[in-house]
């Protein structure tokens, strides 16, 4: 046994898909600045509705999620309602787009986008 491990768990885990995806747009932007934002808002079909956007600047109050060179940021607000949740990427036949599998969610609506607590 080579000692002691510490394990610091993460409030959001980001896949390797969307870490690949975010790395691709990076790429693709030629900005390595590029920083993928997910957040939660009022409305949807369940209540809440997930949001995803890409900025270069961090804000004061950001949590910033770090994997493999790609930075996933939270607002302070989306913090609680999005802490232990999942962020992946998937292509398929209704198209491509980042999606949140969350376990704080009691309810959510057939397509993912939107979700109650």
């Amino acid at each position: 046994m080579s000692g002691i491990e510490t394990f610091t768990p993460s409030v959001l885990e980001v896949t390797e898909s969307a870490v690949a995806k975010v790395q691709s747009l990076k790429l693709e932007e030629d900005n390595e600045e590029l920083k993928l934002r997910v957040y939660v808002t009022g409305g949807g079909c369940s209540g809440f509705q997930y949001g995803f956007s890409f900025e270069d600047v961090m804000a004061e109050d950001d949590t910033a999620v770090n994997r493999d060179g790609v930075t996933v940021l939270i607002d302070s607000l989306s913090y609680q309602y999005l802490a232990g949740s999942t962020v992946d990427y998937e292509e398929g036949l209704m198209g491509s787009r980042f999606l949140i599998t969350n376990p704080n969610a009691s309810t959510t609506c057939g397509c993912g986008a939107s979700f109650s607590i």
